[in-house]
């Protein structure tokens, strides 16, 4: 109960956050010309982007399939969609809690271990921050004078700086945590043969074990070919469906592929701050790169950046609240067919 509550005071205040950066982005604009903008775009634009965020996420259900088999099962890939979007819901409300949610739904429907789903999904977060990280240098690089000042103000300097000037704390900080964690590492040992002989540590350690199968799934692929092509079509559909909506507004349509690319890359650094759906961090990113990098007038920038969160945000809820039902509605299936046998 006390776990459960902490969980759900810490989802509050990291909403709360979210709220205080959406804030912090429009304190200064006329709310009023944000939902003009906004009302007057083009949602043609729009409904296309949010059918390239469904294609995306079809693909990487498909993608999801292939880890899911390295593992020796077969899943459906509507299945596996429906889990995934089921997952993505969850995480608009809560961050981090998708990864969970995901794998609990195709661990019930399909009988997959828990732990070695959770280890695929490990890999291909892993894999997909890899991509992401060669897509933001590339960008980066390509756009040096342009992207990398602005990443600098953003990013490297306060970071820097902050570790620059508390350098012995850093340093002291960095020495226990390594030697805590040498201590318990040889504690671990040295207790190993008497923990063996206690249910809890069994359980454990098999969590582990199915853990690093799953993770271990991304070396073992065999369909790797089918994989990377999936990746990609994954992250080109990303792309796509942040470029089209560049021509939902006048004052954005003059923007090119290159700043499609810009956006999306250093965009998603928005979406992985550890917020609810990305609220106030997403926004107060792809604000700044419109306005101080593309002189985007401060009003649209912002007008956008809510135009396209907030549609992709409710794409992900009705679908995800799709999904539910229909994973609902599957096991109702299968226990009337079981029933009748």
């Amino acid at each position: 109960m006390k776990k459960k509550l902490t969980s759900v005071l810490s989802s509050i205040l990291l909403f709360l956050i979210g709220l205080a950066l959406v804030w912090w982005v429009f304190r200064k604009i006329d709310i009023t010309e944000v939902i003009e903008q906004i009302l007057q775009a083009n949602y043609g634009w729009v409904l296309l982007s949010l059918v390239l965020g469904v294609v995306s996420h079809i693909f990487r259900a498909l993608r999801w399939n292939i880890l899911i088999g390295s593992l020796g099962y077969k899943t459906k890939t509507h299945t596996t969609f429906y889990a995934l979007m089921i997952g993505y819901m969850a995480n608009v409300l809560v961050p981090r809690l998708g990864e969970i949610s995901r794998c609990g739904v195709l661990h019930r429907k399909e009988k997959i271990p828990f732990d070695s789903l959770l280890g695929t999904v490990l890999s291909e977060r892993v894999f997909d921050l890899i991509v992401l990280i060669v897509i933001i240098f590339s960008v980066i690089t390509f756009q040096l004078e342009v992207v990398g000042g602005f990443v600098n103000r953003l990013i490297f300097e306060p970071l820097f700086n902050g570790v620059s000037n508390n350098f012995t704390a850093f340093l002291y900080l960095g020495l226990i945590l390594f030697g805590s964690i040498l201590i318990l590492y040889i504690v671990f040992r040295l207790l190993k043969p008497r923990l063996e002989g206690f249910g809890i540590y069994q359980k454990i350690e098999k969590f582990v074990k199915g853990f690093g199968d799953g993770v271990k799934t991304i070396l073992r692929l065999k369909k790797r070919t089918l994989f990377f092509f999936y990746t990609f079509m994954i992250w080109f559909m990303y792309f796509l469906m942040t470029y089209v909506v560049f021509f939902s507004m006048d004052a954005t349509s003059h923007l090119t592929i290159i700043d499609g690319i810009t956006i999306l890359a250093i965009g998603s650094l928005g979406m992985v701050a550890p917020v609810p759906g990305g609220i106030g961090s997403y926004h107060f990113v792809v604000k700044g790169l419109l306005f101080e990098l593309y002189g985007v007038a401060e009003t649209v920038a912002g007008s956008w950046a809510v135009l396209i969160h907030t549609s992709q945000t409710l794409m992900i809820l009705t679908v995800g609240l799709f999904s539910y039902f229909m994973i609902i509605s599957l096991r109702k299936k299968e226990n009337r067919n079981i029933e009748s046998v």
